[in-house]
């Protein structure tokens, strides 16, 4: 079992020293067993290899859409625009229905993904680890579409753009 670790630091103090490390922001989306939407922000996102082409990302282990994330066959990480500001906020918030309004297009194993977007990868859920009060999730890119736009930058607890 885990024992308790004393550091000489707050999850404040190191959730502000972490912001300091500037990421895109993302929006993963993928199919509920019923076959409902699901998305969630994300800024955790990062390449992992490029044979074979992996991604991951990190979600909480307190999220609704954990188990959805956990189980379904395949998942999108949709890239976010400068111009999609609106989109992060709506898909950090709880909502009814996050993806009223938007004209989706279709992926692998009918995940949504969302237009106007920098990039997109298409990602068939392979691996999933335990990491703190996280899960941490590969997935294996089948997948993906670029477009020559600005992306959406987080820092500091702002939302950034690229000059």
């Amino acid at each position: 079992m885990n024992q308790p670790h004393e550091y000489s630091f707050d999850p404040r103090s190191l959730r502000d020293a972490l912001g300091t490390f500037a990421t895109g922001v993302t929006v993963v989306t993928a199919r509920g067993p019923g076959g409902q939407p699901v998305g969630v922000t994300v800024n955790s996102f990062a390449a992992v290899s490029l044979e074979p082409p992996l991604v991951l990302w990190s979600l909480g282990m307190q999220s609704p859409s954990r188990t959805v994330f956990e189980t379904c066959s395949h998942y999108v990480v949709n890239v976010l625009a400068a111009d999609q500001v609106e989109l992060s906020q709506r898909f950090s918030q709880s909502q009814s229905d996050r993806f009223g309004g938007i004209a989706l297009k279709v992926g692998a194993g009918g995940t949504p993904i969302l237009p106007g977007c920098c990039a997109w990868f298409e990602c068939r859920n392979e691996f999933r680890y335990p990491g703190g009060d996280h899960v941490i999730l590969v997935g294996h890119v089948e997948n993906l579409h670029r477009e020559d736009k600005p992306p959406l930058i987080f820092h500091g607890g702002n939302y950034r753009f690229l000059p």
